[in-house]
């Protein structure tokens, strides 16, 4: 199985809260994605490995994508050594994503962080034929995605682009609302998070309009890149008129 984009989290949870709309929305174009989570998020406060895989599970079906892994690195250890590096390759070279969506570099929690590290690597060295990879015993080919993209968590930062995800917003929502070990249930006994407030889902959508206000739709998701970006047309440029 090949992909055209592969999306990577640190935590079950990360890429639907950060760019699932955009997961959706690549999903509606006719592209294959995949996701992938580095840890099991075994360290979250709130529900268990194997509740929040079913989770995860259901989420992806709800995006519509034809594949999602878990690497199975320790939640709170997301060290970027080689043993991780070569998992992370490996995966990149089975799927063969043209793109990636990364987390971005600076963020409050440490694992994603060092998922932004540990992908920044892996994407480079992918492609480099000198280092040797198997799957199922086969050797691998060397495959390097064209470029990666880094989307938004609790840090903010002024975007390079943004994704019109005003057709997916709803999309996007279901498949958070699939986490739901994560967030507000009146009757969960489990310690409170920031995602578990009342408030946070609310949250979500209000970045969600503010970020397609600044681009003139309904709802938007950022992105960042040290990438220069091209455009073929003036007249497919979306900006808030002013």
């Amino acid at each position: 199985m090949t992909v055209d984009v592969l999306a990577i989290g640190a935590h079950p949870d990360d890429v639907e809260l950060s760019c699932g709309g955009t997961v959706a929305k690549l999903v509606m174009q006719g592209y294959n994605v995949a996701l992938t989570e580095i840890t099991q998020g075994e360290l979250g406060t709130r529900g268990t490995r194997e509740i929040r895989a079913k989770e995860a599970d259901e989420a992806g079906r709800i995006l519509g994508v034809v594949t999602r892994r878990n690497l199975q690195i320790e939640d709170g250890n997301v060290e970027v050594n080689q043993e991780n590096i070569r998992k992370l390759i490996t995966l990149i070279r089975e799927l063969q994503p043209r793109i990636l969506i990364i987390p971005h570099s600076v963020e409050r929690h440490p694992d994603h962080s060092h998922t932004h590290q540990l992908c920044k690597e892996a994407w480079f060295y992918s492609g480099l034929t000198k280092i040797k990879t198997k799957l199922k015993g086969i050797d691998q080919q060397p495959h390097r995605p064209l470029h990666f993209f880094e989307f938004m968590q609790w840090r903010e930062f002024e975007p390079s682009f943004i994704v019109d995800i005003s057709d997916c917003f709803e999309t996007k929502m279901k498949a958070i609302r699939a986490h739901a070990s994560q967030f507000y249930n009146p009757n969960s006994k489990d310690p409170e998070t920031k995602l578990s407030s009342p408030e946070f889902l609310g949250r979500i959508e209000t970045e969600s309009r503010y970020y397609g206000m600044r681009i003139g739709v309904q709802y938007g998701e950022p992105f960042f890149t040290h990438l220069q970006i091209g455009v073929a047309d003036l007249f497919h440029v979306l900006v808030n008129r002013g």
